[in-house]
């Protein structure tokens, strides 16, 4: 009971940093706050065009990788891990989804985004283009993505451009990704700017209208996109539309709540990303079957489980302290920015 009250007292305190920069725009919902307004209409790049180059120098981009030694065998696909916004893979996945994956054997590397995923995803998702080629020329093997927040969505801003990337990823796995961005970016951004990221992950952004431009799955991948409906930073995650759902294309996809395994299951977005068993339950799930995950094969028993396997209960509360402690310093003192980054070049028809 007292890990439980340690932890909850946490995760509340990296919210309240979010209302408290949310506050000034709430308060004043005049000009400040504008609804969220449609695209201009655009024609975006043909789904079959070849992706650019890469612009991020190449030592940066096999510096940002961190892979398990097993990567190079060859004999089990291997799982690229990608953060959300505000965090390095370090703060994201050593103390959870690594640790769980060592112990099971499962090859695995990580992805380090640029400045804590908060600047241009556009640049960032380069260096998932980079991690999927190298991952899969070094094991011979389709590559799994693992992303939890933007890192569950990124992964398919790579897809859309880089067509050369779909031949190689077998698995394209969100933990409440920013699919179809959040309205909770709008008043945080409304105040006084906010990250490009931020801005990149509003409903209605540039960037997030050019993502889902065409399709929103390729054939040959598997999707599973899972969330949980009480969270609260990807918003809308529930009713007809939950903003990580995925519904158009030729991509073999799973749309799953955390309530489709357990009715009524309380989980917010951070512990969606770090050490909820129900969320890894359903990663695991897809990762060892044909296909997309089913809500219908996990174990129930996840549905009670504090936290998943590969979470030590020893070291557990220092190192959520440290997550969110890092989360929140990351929201309150990254330079903001007055509005959403140009789209690049290549994302358009002309580009």
């Amino acid at each position: 009971m007292g890990l439980g009250r340690r932890m909850w007292g946490v995760l509340l305190g990296v919210l309240l940093v979010l209302v408290a920069l949310a506050a000034p725009a709430l308060a004043n919902p005049g000009p400040q706050l504008p609804l969220p307004v449609p695209q201009p209409a655009r024609d975006y790049a043909p789904l079959d065009r070849p992706g650019p180059a890469l612009d991020v120098a190449q030592e940066k981009l096999d510096g940002s990788l961190d892979c398990s030694p097993d990567v190079d065998d060859g004999g089990r696909p291997p799982v690229l891990l990608v953060p959300g916004t505000t965090l390095t893979a370090e703060e994201n996945f050593s103390w959870n989804y690594e640790r769980a994956f060592a112990a099971a054997g499962r090859p695995y590397c990580a992805v380090t985004l640029p400045n804590h995923a908060m600047s241009d995803i556009q640049v960032s998702a380069e260096y998932v283009v980079a991690a999927i080629r190298a991952m899969h020329e070094r094991s011979g093997q389709h590559v799994a993505v693992v992303g939890f927040s933007q890192g569950g969505m990124i992964g398919r801003w790579a897809l859309r451009f880089w067509p050369d990337t779909r031949d190689q990823v077998g698995e394209m796995i969100g933990i409440d990704p920013s699919n179809h961005g959040t309205l909770d970016a709008y008043p945080v951004c409304a105040a006084a700017g906010c990250a490009p990221a931020f801005w990149q992950q509003q409903t209605l952004s540039a960037f997030t209208t050019a993502l889902n431009s065409g399709t929103e799955t390729f054939a040959g991948i598997d999707y599973t996109q899972m969330w949980t409906p009480t969270d609260e930073v990807v918003v809308p995650n529930l009713g007809p539309r939950p903003s990580s759902q995925l519904t158009t294309g030729a991509g073999r996809r799973a749309n799953i709540s955390t309530f489709d395994v357990c009715p009524g299951h309380v989980a917010e977005h951070l512990s969606m990303g770090s050490f909820d068993a129900v969320a890894y339950a359903l990663v695991i799930d897809a990762l060892d079957h044909d296909g997309p995950a089913k809500a219908s094969r996990v174990d129930r028993a996840a549905c009670l489980a504090p936290f998943h396997e590969g979470v030590d209960p020893a070291t557990f509360p220092a190192r959520l302290a440290t997550y969110t402690a890092g989360i929140g310093a990351q929201v309150a003192l990254y330079p903001h920015v007055l509005a959403e980054p140009a789209l690049k070049p290549y994302v358009l028809a002309g580009g």
